[in-house]
This record gives structure tokens, sequence and C-alpha cells, in this order.
């Protein structure tokens, strides 16, 4: 555990963190332990989006990640860039009850809340009932351990809840507020693929099935979310406490149904992205709903009819009840109100100098939007009518997360030109939602049946070729990439084609993940590219340079690889992000460009280096850089710099114990090591290497370590020593190496 928390950690008991160190206490131990165990989250690893998604509804994890050691995102993209979008979310349903007289009842899985989550919080009303299925991930990729028939994506989260209970299952704890349970079960899945053209959103697709007895009118339904866009490597989370949550502008596209939220004064220049919420599209069991169709094909009546849907947009001042436009909802009829009546629709919105509005507020609620604040925003669609027991709605909405288009101008412009890879991202998952529904009318008309199910299927998106199955060994000075040949045989879900065309080789360049944001995405360069050659399309350069005369194996792999790709002049120690990408024709009759599988899904960290050392009595190890001055150039700027710092020990065997001493003799540490090191026993691999420390590739013969004691000390300046015991051999090589501050 050496390493994992800072030394210094405390609990923060700014605005937002308030009460956390009781939150997690009461989540991981104490009188509901038992409960502890059905709670779940899970992060999402396939899109390039960390978002957080949680077996009760809630997304995001309040930022709990970043103060109790375990770095968890909360919602964050670029993955690796520390760019964090989501305090927490969740989803909101409510309803007339047709029992009690069209008494208001509302159900929330997340509210606003300064800790976030925990059991028995107010506004955290759905929870896992006994004998629920447990928390599901399956994909969609036939080599994922996860591969099921089932699943739409590459990645799917599915969970089963309800607000039925009044108290927390398996304990006495009631959950505060929570009187009057509208019984609504809800089976939520989450996708998100790792496609490029995609890998920058995650639909949340939900099924509410009344299980009551209750028959509720005017339901409607909604997606909360406390959106905060933060870079937590430049301003650590919640540091400042209130003035660390108040820096966001928002703001809502009619026409898309997509609310968002930016950093219009925090930490501009390392925060340059959007996020959004958006609504996709709604059935139960009278048809389709979207406030874009006129009507709806009654599937009841079978006749179509008009419709009175709409998509509602509200948001409001944390804590804040004086403002009445942005009041704090605090009750069930409130929040109700927040999700009935959208302030999209209120005369102040589209003319704040027209009487109407003039007679109201007289004020710019876009403007007032713009302008940094802490707010809290829902996006809500309805109503749906006559929801009686057993009845069903899916609902599904989406986040979508796009990097600023930059015009020159300030971030609290947020201009159209500023939300532009916004627009194309949220049309890029509407495109997705509507399948085969083309012309998105929600029946399914001639021609648009392409699986032959007899129904709509939705969440269809063109595929490039199968990413590369890939290995990458390094050795001194030198990378070498191998992939296989499963590439070639991929078919497109649109054609119904092999259409393949070739692949690309990418890498960072050197100190890419020191020497800013490190975002892999953006820094991977492409510096190969191949592809078939006399067939017309793009360079025809063939595969001969990389095409090996057998294919290369390796232990307890049964994969071929045919292709190599040898990169060197590299130094040594430093970090290299590679990735091997395939890619297809495209298809001109549909007017669909050439797609490419994702560079990021199957990029590896690689570290040249020395090979493991069979002969130490006649090649001795040695540390580099030596002497080490304090901020190397490799170290990079962290939350955690004293614990970021790292040294290598190399040309050592390939099972070896290393000592290091003061020049008095005094042990300051002691380290195992074999050639399967994957660096995650120091800090600086964690916070600047892969996530997945299977995609860390070292060269077996050496040894990352942090300058820090066996207790995390921090260890003074001066000469030191060291030993290296080669555990197969016997044999022990000691060396020195001198730290300069």
């Amino acid at each position: 555990m050496r390493g994992l928390v800072s030394r210094d950690f405390r609990c923060d008991l700014s605005v937002k963190l308030l009460g956390f160190c009781a939150f997690v206490l009461l989540l991981f131990g104490g009188a509901n332990s038992g409960y502890a165990q059905a709670f779940e989250e899970k992060v999402t690893n396939a899109s390039n989006i960390r978002l957080t998604v949680t077996n009760t509804g809630t997304f995001g994890n309040a930022f709990r990640g970043y103060r109790d050691g375990t770095g968890q995102r909360s919602c964050e993209y670029p993955a690796g860039s520390g760019i964090e979008h989501l305090f927490e979310g969740g989803i909101w349903i409510g309803g007339a009850n047709r029992s009690r007289g069209g008494a208001i009842e509302v159900s929330t899985s997340a509210f606003d809340a300064p800790q976030g989550y925990a059991p028995g919080r107010a506004g955290f009303e759905f929870t896992i009932p006994p004998g629920s299925p447990p928390f599901r991930e399956r994909s969609s990729l036939f080599d994922s351990r996860f591969f099921s028939n089932a699943a739409v994506s590459h990645q799917d989260f599915v969970a089963v809840f309800n607000d039925s209970s009044q108290v927390v299952p398996g304990t006495n704890t009631p959950i505060a507020g929570h009187q009057f349970p509208m019984n609504v079960q809800v089976t939520m899945e989450t996708y998100n693929w790792n496609y490029s053209f995609s890998d920058f959103f995650v639909v949340v697709n939900m099924t509410l099935k009344n299980i009551g007895n209750s028959t509720y009118d005017s339901v409607f339904v909604g997606l909360w979310n406390n959106t905060v866009v933060r870079n937590i490597n430049i301003t650590p989370a919640g540091a400042g406490g209130a003035t660390f949550f108040s820096q966001g502008g928002n703001g809502y596209m009619d026409s898309l149904r997509l609310a968002y939220c930016f950093d219009a004064t925090g930490d501009v220049g390392f925060t340059d992205s959007y996020i959004g919420q958006k609504f996709l599209g709604s059935e139960d069991k009278f048809g389709f709903h979207h406030p874009q169709l006129d009507s709806t094909y009654n599937q009841i009546q079978e006749r179509w009819v008009r419709e009175n849907f709409m998509a509602n947009y509200q948001s409001w001042q944390f804590n804040n009840s004086s403002n009445p436009i942005f009041f704090f909802p605090s009750n069930d009829e409130q929040r109700y109100q927040k999700m009935a009546n959208g302030m999209n629709d209120h005369p102040c919105w589209t003319n704040p100098n027209s009487a109407d509005c003039q007679q109201s507020f007289g004020v710019d609620l876009q403007n007032m939007l713009n302008a940094p604040g802490n707010r809290s925003d829902i996006v809500s669609a309805g109503p749906y009518r006559d929801f009686t027991p057993g009845d069903e709605i899916t609902v599904t909405f989406a986040y979508i997360i796009a990097p600023k288009n930059d015009d020159g101008n300030p971030n609290s412009e947020n201009n159209l030109v500023q939300r532009q890879n916004l627009i194309d991202n949220a049309n890029w998952v509407q495109t997705a939602y509507n399948g085969e529904d083309v012309n998105f009318n929600g029946v399914l008309d001639p021609g648009e049946d392409q699986d032959g199910s007899g129904k709509i299927t939705r969440f269809i998106l063109p595929a490039p070729p199968d990413r590369p199955i890939t290995r990458v060994l390094t050795s001194e000075n030198k990378i070498d990439i191998f992939w296989s040949d499963n590439s070639f045989y991929s078919v497109d879900p649109i054609s119904q084609e092999m259409d393949f065309e070739g692949f690309r080789v990418y890498m960072t360049p050197l100190g890419f993940d020191v020497t800013g944001t490190p975002d892999v995405a953006s820094n991977l360069v492409k510096i190969a590219e191949f592809d078939i050659p006399d067939n017309g399309y793009f360079n025809e350069t063939g595969f001969e340079s990389i095409l090996l005369d057998e294919p290369k194996m390796f232990p307890n792999d049964t994969n071929q690889y045919w292709f190599k790709y040898t990169i060197d002049n590299l130094p040594n120690g430093w970090q290299h992000a590679v990735s091997v990408t395939a890619f297809d024709r495209g298809n001109e009759e549909i007017n669909l460009e050439s797609l490419e599988s994702a560079p990021l899904s199957n990029q590896f960290r690689a570290f040249a280096g020395t090979a493991p050392n069979d002969a130490i009595e006649d090649n001795a190890p040695y540390v580099y850089p030596n002497p080490y001055y304090y901020g190397a150039a490799w170290e990079g700027r962290s939350n955690f710099q004293e614990e970021s710092r790292k040294i290598i020990f190399a040309n050592l065997p390939r099972r070896c114990r290393i000592k290091i001493f003061t020049p008095a003799g005094d042990l300051i540490d002691e380290i195992e090591h074999d050639e399967q090191y994957d660096g995650q026993d120091i800090r600086w691999f964690r916070t600047f290497g892969a996530e997945n420390p299977e995609q860390n590739v070292f060269s077996g013969g050496e040894r990352a370590w942090d300058l820090l004691s066996k207790s995390t000390q921090i260890i003074a300046r001066g000469m030191y020593l060291f030993t290296v015991y080669d555990l197969d051999t016997g044999v022990s090589k000691s060396g020195t190496f001198a730290i300069i501050k």
C-alpha cells in the first residue's frame, strides 16, 4: 500500500465534500456494512470517457476518488487528462397518483448534496432490493471476457433497482424524506464504444416498470446533474471550497434537447471542453415519443394522434431559495415542477425584451446561465399518461463530451463556433440511437428492417475493422510492435462486406505525458501506414515491409502475430504510447467515409530499457539519471509531486533484490524485482502511466524507484549506496548514486 495515499491525506471540509469521512464509514463499515456490499460502482473504459456508474442509478462519484486514494474518476475526458466534468448525477421520475387524488410523487436516485451519495441520505431514494440481479458488465467485443450476444456496445453496464423501500435494505435506517415511493423498478443499461467517432458519449437507456398498485398520470422522467468542469491536475478536487464549484457556465440547445456546462473562469486553458446531457427518445405502450414529432403512432389504437410531448430544461443555484427562477427545489411538488415546466419555455428565454418577460422577471435567462455559478440542471421528458401497474416506459439519455472548438475567444463567450464539436458529437449519438429508424418517426418503414427482426433496432453504428490484436516488446532504445491479421476478416454491419483496407501505427512524442495535460488521444501521431496494393484505394503501399515469414508466437498466447514494426533510437526510461489501428475503404454509395478502429482501444505505454541481465558480475547494474536533480524532466506536474519522482535501476537480473543505504549503512528501502514488473508500486506510473497496468510495457531489466523510504519519507540530498542481489545466481553487485536538490 506504500504510496497509495498521501502522507498528509485528510478529509476536505469544503462545501461539496463536507461529511466525506462520515460517508466512507457509513458506506464501507459500521452499521450499514451489510448494505455496502450491495452498492456497486463501475467506471466506463471502452470509450474515452471515464464515467462512474452505480447500480442505484447515480453517475459520477462526488470526486471521492481523489479523496480516498483510489484515483477513481467521476467523469473524466479525455481519459488520463485529469479534466473532470461531473460531481454527481441521477435519474428523476414523478407523476400524479390517481389513488391519492392526484397527489404529486417524485422519486430521485440523486439530488443536490454537498457530500454526494450515502445510504439513507435524502434524495437518494433508489435501492437494490434483495434478490436483484447482479450489477453486470457485457461486451460485444469477441476478445472481451465480458462478451455476450446480448451486448449492445463495447461495454454495457446493466443494473436493476427500485424506489419501493423506505429504509436501506438490510438495515433499520430510513431513507430521509421518502414517505411516498412510486414503486418503480428501473432496468438501466449504459453503453459506450471505443470507435474514434463515438468514444465521446455514454448512453443511458432505462426501462421503468410500474411494480406497484397505483396508476400515474402526467409522468415526467429526467436526468439530473451537478456538472463541474475543472482540471484536478491544476486545481485539486474541492480546493477552495465553494469557489471550486462556482466557475461553470451553463446553457441549453432546444433543437438538440441538449443541456451543457463548461468552465467559464476556473482552470481556463486546461479545461477546454463541454459536457452535455441529451434526451434521445422514448417509448411506452402508446408508441414512440419525441418533441420533434408532431404526432405519434398509437400502438393501442393503431392510429396517429397529436402529441404534446416535451423535453424541458431547468437549472438552479446550489442551496438557493431566494431567486424565484433559480430556486432550489426542496420538496416533491417543487421537484416535479422543475421537470414539468421548462425554463426554455419561459418568456425571458428567447426574448428578454418582450413585454411578457418584462412583466415577470425582466432578465436575460440565457446570459444568466452563461455567467459563472454553482448550478444543478435537469433535462426531462414527458408527459406520459396512464402509467398503470405493469406498464413500462423506456427513456434514453446520453452524456456527451466535446473539446471546445477554439476560435481565439475566451471560454466565457460560449458561442456557436466554440460549441460546434459538441453539436457534431450530439448529432452522432442521435444517429446511433435512431438506428434503423432512419426518418425518425418511431415506425419501422419499408426498407428499414435491416436485421429482419420485424421491429426497430436502435444503437446501430457503422463499424471500422476490428482492432488489431497487438503485443508490444521493449528493449534498449527500441520498441517492437507485433500484431495479428484478425482485422482482415472484419465484416461491416451496414454493408455486410469485408472492407478492410490497411493499418496505421501511432506513437506519442517524447515528453507528451509531462509537458502538459497527459491526453494520449490528441498526442498520438501517425508514424506509418500500410494498405492493400493495387486496389485503387489510399496509398497502395502493401505489407511486405512488415509481414513476417512465419507468425510470432508468445507463451500462453494462442494468437499468431504476422506483422512487426520497429521503432528505434529511443531514450531509455521515457514513456511512449504506441498503438496500431485498422481502417476500411469507406462506402461511397452511402456517403460514408473510411472508418478507423480507435487508437486508444489497444494503446500501450512502452518504456525502452535494458533487457534482463544474466551476468551482473560482468555487466554491473547502474542508476539513471545519476546524479538525480529534483524536478527531472520526465516527472511532470502532479498533486502528489513528492510521491511522483523516479529514478531507474538498470541492467537488473530477471529476479533480484535491490537494497538502498545511506553512506552510514542505514537501510532506506528494499525492493523485490522480477522481469514482469508493471510499475504499479510507485505513484508516477499511476499518475502518468496506463490505467490498466497490463498496458505498461517494460524491458524486464529495469525498475523505477520513487525516492521515498520504506516508511514513505522523503529522503535528503546526498550520496547513496545500493546493492543488487541476483536471486537465481546468488551474485551481488553494488553501486552509488547522488541526489541533488
